[in-house]
């Protein structure tokens, strides 16, 4: 199984900014895709952006433009540039790790953000 931890959620105010991390517990150089997805409450959860091992992106249509979303194979992280953040990206960002073998997801950080 592959571990995933993610740092850098919390309250930031209406056109703030966060940078969301998840890091990995072994390398993330072989073939897979990285992701961030969200779920707020009473909502399902949905893919905010994805992005392969050979750096391929794809975002879901109410961020782009404003987030961006990368890794770093040597340091087996993936982040999240949140930028001009609205009330409604208020939810918890979960990170997962697919591949053929693994479908893996981290515990969550919340990001809330107020007017």
């Amino acid at each position: 199984q592959v571990q995933l931890v993610e740092s850098g959620g919390g309250l930031v105010q209406l056109g703030g900014s966060l940078r969301l991390s998840c890091a990995a517990s072994r390398s993330i150089f072989s073939s897979n895709v990285m992701g961030w997805y969200r779920q707020a409450p009473g909502k399902e959860r949905e893919l905010v952006a994805d992005i392969t091992s050979g750096g391929r992106t794809n975002y879901a249509d109410s961020v782009k433009g404003r987030f961006t979303i990368s890794r770093d194979n040597a340091k087996n992280t993936v982040y999240l540039q949140m930028n001009s953040l609205k009330p409604e990206d208020t939810a918890v960002y979960y990170c997962n790790f697919r591949s053929v073998v693994f479908n893996s997801w981290g515990q969550g950080t919340q990001v809330t953000v107020s007017l």
